[in-house]
């Protein structure tokens, strides 16, 4: 819905952006890398000292490097298969990232293991959702379907962890990571079904 909804608008509001980088002899890799890198730092090191709020706010800076890079590639006609696995491949290492720093400090200083828990869970389950369509196209089958799309995930830990960082109470952020784990739980389930209707009439059985 996210991505349906807002892709157009951001768009827009990104392509003066990336037409400059782009004179500027920027990439539409490098900007890939540097803001994997970005999100990367900002969870594992201002999430682990407690700093929740702003480093939502330094993650949030670089998020946007996501649809950047892909508005770059279009402009310069270089979107494929290389550009696809590299934000794909690097898109997990950011998501990782930011489970595991919010796993991190609740495990710590934090002191809220049921977080920690929720977190790792939503770290676990969205890369199997993640495994689950790729390993599924690598067979020939299609698994694009399920509930917990990247963009609702990103966009709710973001919001509701910032907000956590300045005073909203945690329940909130343990409830909202729960729901994810429950959602791509869900997700899993979906393609794995999908994918198995597809395997057997291929084979003929029913």
């Amino acid at each position: 819905m996210l991505n349906k909804y807002a892709r157009s608008f951001f768009t827009r509001l990104f392509s003066p952006i990336a037409k400059l980088l782009l004179r500027g002899g920027v990439s539409p890799d490098a900007v890939t890398i540097v803001g994997t890198l970005g999100v990367a730092v900002g969870a594992l090191v201002f999430y682990p000292m407690g700093e929740l709020f702003w480093g939502t706010v330094f993650i949030t800076f670089f998020v946007f490097s996501d649809l950047i890079d892909g508005i770059m590639a279009r402009i310069k006609g270089a979107s494929g298969t290389w550009g696809n696995f590299l934000d794909s491949t690097l898109d997990r290492v950011a998501d990782g990232a930011l489970f595991a720093g919010v796993a991190i400090w609740f495990f710590g200083g934090g002191d809220n293991t049921p977080i920690a828990i929720a977190a790792l869970a939503c770290l676990v389950l969205g890369m199997l959702v993640s495994y689950a369509r790729a390993k599924a196209e690598s067979l020939g089958f299609t698994a694009n379907v399920g509930i917990a799309e990247r963009a609702e995930r990103l966009v709710s830990v973001l919001v509701v962890t910032g907000l956590t960082g300045l005073g909203l109470p945690q329940v909130f952020l343990l409830t909202v990571l729960v729901l994810l784990a429950l959602a791509s739980t869900a997700t899993v389930v979906q393609r794995v079904v999908a994918v198995h209707k597809q395997a057997m009439a291929s084979s003929g059985t029913h």
